[in-house]
């Protein structure tokens, strides 16, 4: 059972990572957005940052070097990944729920890697670490799931929004959590410890006898990361490209070719929305959709 455990495990790991490039590459490719023009841009010099300014402000503003700001970009990201900063700003509530999901999952994250670490380099100065970081991060994800799935059962402004996949995505992190917790605590005193059972894992020793409840928690918890790029809750990776490809693109169309040939590739698309108004019957270009009145069907 314990080889099987290993071999789950690292398959996981590899579909983690193999469904989260593919998903990046995909969103990467995607068509150019339609820039939202929204100020101030994080990455702007701190002086335009004051006022919500931008550098087309500037006098000839096309003949000067850019200034990219990445202490800017950095801080806000930072707050925004770590604590969800925009989350408390404009829904308050439901940052008491989402945000201790999200840390408790931060946490989980260094709980892992202070295990590998303290695995790889032979060192026990790290147990009192790792060991508060999983304690905290299991309640806080726990605490957050169950806040975030009462939160879609009960209230109304969300039905339209949950879908059965959302119910069974935070029942899957609870089972999940439930399963390692019941496993850990239940192990009795011939289980040698996460820090074996991470040594074991790197070094593939199947002596090591992990107990049936844990290895179940380890198992499903596998392929829970494996299912998580596979789903909405990428979401991880799609916040690059919101930030930085569609809210923060400011930069100019100083004659690059290969801008000029994506925006003439899109022009050529002919789109089949099904909004009405807008004309998208699979025949027209973009271009002759964005050159036409809608009111009268008339190019401008």
């Amino acid at each position: 059972m314990t080889l099987a455990v290993y071999v789950i495990i690292y398959a996981a790991v590899l579909v983690f990572l193999v469904a989260s490039v593919v998903r990046a590459v995909r969103y990467a490719r995607l068509p150019l957005h339609l820039r939202w023009e929204l100020y101030p841009v994080p990455h702007e010099e701190a002086s335009l940052l004051e006022h919500g300014g931008s550098y087309f402000e500037k006098v000839n503003w096309w003949e000067k070097p850019a200034h990219f700001n990445w202490w800017g970009e950095l801080n806000f990201m930072t707050r925004e990944m770590l604590f969800l900063k925009g989350l408390w700003e404009f829904n308050r509530s439901l940052w008491f729920r989402s945000f201790p999901f999200h840390f408790g999952l931060y946490l989980v994250l260094a709980t892992i890697g202070l295990l590998l670490a303290s695995a790889l380099f032979g060192t026990a100065a790290l147990h009192w670490c790792y060991m508060l970081t999983g304690i905290a991060g299991a309640a806080l994800t726990v605490a957050g799931a169950l806040g975030l799935l009462l939160r879609r059962l009960t209230d109304p402004n969300l039905k339209n929004g949950t879908t059965p996949a959302d119910i069974f995505n935070l029942i899957f992190f609870l089972v999940v959590f439930g399963l390692l917790a019941a496993g850990y605590l239940t192990a009795g005193a011939g289980f040698p410890g996460m820090l074996a059972l991470a040594r074991g894992l790197l070094t593939f020793n199947p002596s090591l006898d992990i107990p049936p409840a844990l290895a179940a928690g380890l198992v499903l918890g596998a392929l829970l990361a494996a299912y998580i790029p596979l789903t909405h809750m990428s979401h991880f990776i799609a916040k690059y490209f919101t930030y930085h490809s569609i809210r923060w693109d400011d930069a100019p169309n100083r004659g690059d070719a290969g801008l000029a040939r994506k925006i003439a590739e899109q022009l050529a698309y002919r789109p089949t929305w099904a909004a009405s108004h807008v004309g998208t019957d699979g025949k027209k270009t973009w271009a002759e959709i964005a050159t036409t009145n809608p009111t009268s069907g008339t190019k401008k």
